[in-house]
């Protein structure tokens, strides 16, 4: 990649002193791991709408679905505050060109799921998106998102790595002006990445991309990147990574040894009962594509889709 990936952030999780209390909220992961790989485009909704540090803490009443910014003690209520300020920076983002965002967990401006919102009670529910959360994803609704929270959870963090590699991949291609025969190429170095995750949307993508020269340009790209992520957001599991790991093996069994056919399958075995992670079985085969030289598997984004830095696929 000729630049890093952009990638919206809460500014607490880069250790910056935001928070209600004066403090932060680092996530050494987020910003010295990932954060080699990615530029972050720090946001504290609360400070940067007005309300300073330290300040009063902040909860989310009413209705669920449309739920009102309250001062915790004042009872004072910032809700259309909150609201003309994230209208307003969400439009502002858009020259960003961002791939991705990762917000706090359990903040009322910030979380992305399950926040809590009290009712008249006084009794809270967590079922709640913050403000600026929910204004981002309904502005930007092909952005991959997540809490920081989630990403603790290896298979969430893969694929929400997975998600904002691939769309950057996906805007590079779309910076160089490129014609029918550079996004076929970008869809077949992809093929394999997308049926691991979606073989519908992979088959389905294969008949988009075979139309792409006598389409209107603008038109294919915005369906085809509504497509990428649709089938990114779906869940890459053990029965679809088998059926990716058995498609690359049809390209040279041919050539394979008896006792390398069978080493194959036997780790694919291990993989499929959870002996041995993905990077198994993935390593074996990226030193068979180089022993029998296969080019059209040399450039599948599916065996080397992120650095190995990260130290993804290495999970049960």
């Amino acid at each position: 990649m000729e630049n890093r990936i952009k990638i919206g952030i809460s500014a607490c999780l880069l250790g910056e002193n935001v928070r209600y209390n004066g403090g932060h909220k680092l996530d050494h992961f987020l910003r010295d791991t990932l954060g080699r790989y990615v530029e972050y485009v720090p946001v504290c909704p609360e400070v940067e709408a007005g309300f300073g540090v330290p300040r009063e803490t902040m909860r989310l009443e009413g209705n669920v679905d449309a739920p009102r910014l309250v001062k915790s003690r004042s009872r004072t209520d910032h809700t259309e505050q909150m609201r003309q300020w994230a209208r307003k920076r969400v439009k502002e983002l858009e020259k960003d060109n961002l791939c991705g965002y990762i917000f706090k967990k359990d903040s009322p401006s910030s979380g992305l799921m399950r926040v809590k919102v009290y009712n008249d009670k006084g009794m809270p529910e967590k079922k709640g998106v913050g403000l600026f959360a929910r204004e981002f994803v309904n502005h930007f609704p092909l952005i991959p998102v997540e809490e920081e929270g989630r990403l603790h959870d290896p298979q969430l963090r893969e694929n929400f790595i997975e998600q904002i590699f691939t769309l950057k991949r996906w805007r590079d291609t779309l910076s160089q002006n490129p014609g029918a025969k550079d996004i076929v190429d970008y869809h077949s170095r992809n093929k394999l990445l997308l049926m691991a995750h979606s073989p519908q949307h992979a088959r389905s993508m294969g008949k988009l991309v075979a139309g792409a020269g006598q389409t209107d340009r603008d038109a294919f790209c915005r369906a085809y990147e509504t497509q990428l992520i649709g089938a990114l957001r779906m869940k890459a599991t053990i029965k679809k990574h088998i059926n990716v790991l058995q498609h690359i093996m049809g390209y040279f069994k041919d050539q394979l040894s008896p006792d390398e056919k069978q080493e194959l399958l036997e780790t694919f075995d291990q993989f499929r009962a959870g002996y041995v992670p993905l990077l198994v079985p993935v390593t074996l085969l990226n030193h068979y594509i180089r022993k029998y030289d296969q080019p059209y598997l040399k450039q599948q984004t599916y065996l080397n889709p992120h650095p190995v830095e990260l130290k993804l696929r290495t999970y049960l």
